[in-house]
């Protein structure tokens, strides 16, 4: 699905330049849930925007599925975005005054989908994260696991190849952190989704089957689990 090479990435010119990506090589298989872990300006996260669409190379080739994605225009790049990526966030990033539904239909409402089946869509999803019966609370009505929840099926809705989740636990106690983990090994297995996730905690990393190290804006070694 991915493959990434002599991918680098440079902040700004001359003395102040900062290479937050070096020489990245990574192939990324249709089903694989892969962690990228490394200590703050390792390079994960500046990887997984550029995965995402969200940020751009310097130099290096991105081919997602059968696009090279450095040929292609800002639109270009956005409707891949749109059609194929699902994003979860640390923060939720939620609508506070807008129920579950509502928050879940958002893309839909993008791509300008009937309001029958939109809901029909969005329910769906809040179901298949076990949110059933939770359609019209709103955030402040629902846990912080509960939310990250709806964050999921808001990502799921569009019926992604891909899911990208940075730090999808990082606002969550301990025991909600595992039931989330638990669910997005789920929607793995059984639906076969790709997940590339982030996160700088070695006990949810353990939940994806290959882990990948980043230093110094470098891949230093992986790791496959299990």
């Amino acid at each position: 699905m991915i493959a990434l090479q002599q991918l680098h990435k440079t902040y700004g010119k001359g003395a102040v330049a900062v290479q937050a990506l070096r020489d990245v090589n990574l192939a990324v298989n249709a089903g694989e849930f892969i962690a990228m872990m490394g200590p703050s300006g390792s390079g994960k996260s500046t990887c997984m925007n550029i995965l995402g669409f969200l940020d751009t190379p310097s130099g290096g080739h991105y081919r997602f599925q059968d696009s090279k994605v450095e040929t292609l225009s800002r639109n270009q790049r956005a409707l891949l975005r749109r059609h194929f990526i699902g994003f979860v966030f640390q923060g939720f990033n939620l609508l506070a005054r807008t129920t579950a539904l509502e928050n879940v239909e958002l893309p839909l409402i993008y791509r300008r989908m009937p309001r029958t089946e939109r809901h029909a869509k969005a329910r769906a999803a809040l179901a298949a994260v076990g949110l059933e019966g939770r359609e019209h609370h709103t955030p402040a009505e629902l846990s912080g696991g509960q939310q990250q929840r709806v964050a999921i099926a808001r990502a799921l809705v569009t019926d992604p190849t891909l899911l990208l989740a940075d730090e999808p636990t990082g606002n969550l106690d301990s025991a909600r952190g595992h039931e989330i983990m638990a669910l997005l090994t789920r929607l793995n297995r059984e639906r076969g989704l790709t997940i590339v996730m982030v996160t700088h905690e070695a006990d949810i990393a353990a939940y994806a089957r290959r882990v990948v190290h980043f230093r110094d804006g470098h891949i230093q070694n992986e790791v496959r689990n299990g």
